[in-house]
C-alpha cells in the first residue's frame, strides 16, 4: 500500500469522480485508475461502486476512508517535522562547556544564536575538559568547548583552536590600585598567600596547583571545593585570592593583577566526533560562536588563536 494510492483512492472518494479527481491532481486518469485498482487487489476488495456519473464508496471502501486520511495526515506532518528541522525551525542542539566559558563566553553565544534560531533547544552540560571529552566520545554531545589539548581526547575528536585566553588573579574590591597603576604578579608571588580553590577535577585547579609546584612551593589553600560562582564569591568576601580566566574576571567587579610574562594562559578548543558529522543545529551554533569571536569585543582578556605572534 502506497501513500500516493492512498492520495488517489481519497481524492476520487471526495469528487466522486475519477477524471475530476486525475485533474485536481494533476495526474493521467488512467494512471489514477490503474493505482486505485492495484489498491483494491492488494487489499482484496472493491473500494467503489462504478456506475457511469455515480461513484459511490462500497463497504470497503467506507471503512478504509477514514484509515486513509489520517495516514495522510500523519504522513505530511512527518514531512513538516523533518522540514522544519532541516530548516532550524526546530531542533536541537547539545553543547558542553567548562563552568568557566559558561560564566563569560558561552551565554553571549547562545543569546546570539537563540535569536536566530528559536526554535532549536540549547542543551548545555557544564564540566571539566577531561569529563566532556568522554562525554562527547560517547555520542552524548553535539559540540564541546574545551580547554586544549587534553591528554585522553584522542584521533576520534576534531579539534579547532579558537582563543588563547590569559589567567590573572582577582583580589577583593576593598584594596584596589592606585589610579592608573596595573601591577603584575609572578607566580612565585603566590606563596604564601591566602588561595581560594576549585574543586577537584576542575581544569583551573589543576592548572594552578601545577603552575604553583613548577615554581616550587605548595600553594596555600583557605577554602576549597567551590564551582566558579562560588571561588568568586568567597574572593569578594576576602577569604583569599583566585586564579581565574581573564573573560570571567573582567565580568566579576573584582581587582585584577595580571600575571608577569605569557606563561599563564589557557587554549580553548572547540571539538565535535570525527566519525559522525554533527547535525545541522551544531554546525550554525559553531559558526554562531566564530562569527562572535571575529566580531565581539574580548579587550586584553583573549585573543584569538589564529592572532598568536601577531
Amino acid at each position: 500500500m502506497q501513500l500516493q494510492q492512498l492520495r488517489y483512492f481519497a481524492a476520487v472518494a471526495d469528487l466522486r469522480h475519477f477524471t475530476r479527481a486525475a485533474e485536481a491532481l494533476h495526474v493521467a486518469q488512467p494512471s489514477l485508475s490503474q493505482q486505485i485498482r492495484a489498491l483494491e487487489r492488494e487489499l482484496g476488495a472493491d473500494l467503489f461502486y462504478r456506475a457511469r456519473g455515480n461513484i459511490t464508496l462500497t463497504d470497503a471502501g467506507a471503512a478504509l476512508l477514514p484509515l486513509a486520511r489520517q495516514i495522510l495526515a500523519d504522513a505530511e506532518t512527518a514531512r513538516r517535522e523533518v522540514q522544519e528541522v532541516a530548516q532550524l525551525r526546530r531542533g536541537r542542539v547539545r553543547l558542553g562547556a567548562p563552568p568557566s566559558l559558561c560564566a563569560s563566553l558561552v551565554p553571549d553565544v547562545l543569546r546570539r544564536f537563540h535569536d536566530e534560531f528559536p526554535g532549536v533547544d540549547l542543551l548545555v552540560d557544564e564540566d571539566g575538559s577531561q569529563d566532556l571529552v568522554r562525554t562527547l566520545g560517547a555520542g552524548e554531545l553535539d559540540l564541546a568547548l574545551i580547554i586544549s589539548p587534553q591528554p585522553s581526547q584522542g584521533p576520534a575528536l576534531a579539534t579547532t583552536e579558537l582563543l588563547h585566553e590569559e589567567l590573572v588573579v582577582v583580589s577583593s574590591p576593598s584594596s584596589l590600585p592606585p589610579a592608573g597603576a596595573r601591577p603584575r604578579i609572578r607566580v612565585a608571588d603566590l606563596r604564601g598567600k591566602p588561595l581560594a580553590m576549585f574543586r577537584r577535577g576542575y581544569d583551573l585547579r589543576e592548572f594552578t596547583m601545577a603552575a604553583c609546584r613548577a615554581a616550587g612551593f605548595e600553594p596555600t589553600l583557605t577554602v576549597e571545593g567551590g564551582e566558579m560562582d562560588a571561588v568568586l564569591g568567597f574572593v569578594r568576601a576576602g577569604l583569599g585570592i583566585a586564579v581565574v580566566p581573564g573573560m570571567v574576571a573582567a565580568r566579576s567587579g573584582l581587582r585584577i593583577t595580571p600575571f608577569a610574562g605569557a606563561t599563564m594562559t589557557r587554549t580553548i578548543a572547540v571539538a565535535h566526533r570525527k566519525d559522525v558529522a554533527p547535525p545541522r543545529a551544531a554546525r550554525e551554533l559553531r559558526r554562531v560562536l566564530l562569527e562572535y569571536l571575529r566580531t565581539a569585543d574580548l579587550g586584553d582578556a583573549a585573543m584569538l588563536a589564529g592572532d598568536r605572534g601577531r
